[in-house]
């Protein structure tokens, strides 16, 4: 249930740039968590360095929360930048598979299957 791509992009740079990408397709950021400061701050240090980046897309999540009430529990959309074995690595919760265990309308599956190639884009913007 977790979708994962990797760039060689330095992990600065991807983070940089990842609210310009998520906008151009339709998601806007609401909030940013840098874990290992979270974590350090609170007397938990952690090494590696990881960035959660909560986005929404408000007509998405309108539909999403209209048709699934308990879809709330994975809204917003986050998207995890990291660094490991050298690589910057990207992450979300896999919602094609949420969506389809679920029983609702062609048209919103459709629709969310739209929505999650969006953030699929923005996590493959940074494709060699």
């Amino acid at each position: 249930m977790i979708y994962k791509v990797e760039t060689s992009k330095d992990i600065e740079t991807v983070k940089s740039e990842i609210e310009a990408k998520a906008k151009a397709v339709g998601f806007g950021l609401l909030q940013t968590y840098e874990f290992k400061k979270i974590l350090h701050d609170k007397g938990y240090p952690i090494e590696k360095e990881i960035t959660v980046f909560e986005l929404c897309n408000p007509s998405g999540a309108q539909q999403a929360l209209t048709q699934i009430a308990e879809i709330s529990a994975y809204l917003p959309c986050r998207i995890s930048v990291y660094k490991e074995s050298g690589a910057t690595k990207l992450a979300t919760i896999g919602l094609e598979e949420i969506v389809n265990t679920v029983d609702v309308n062609p048209e919103f599956k459709s629709f969310m299957t739209i929505l999650f190639l969006n953030l699929k884009q923005v996590m493959h913007s940074w494709d060699d």
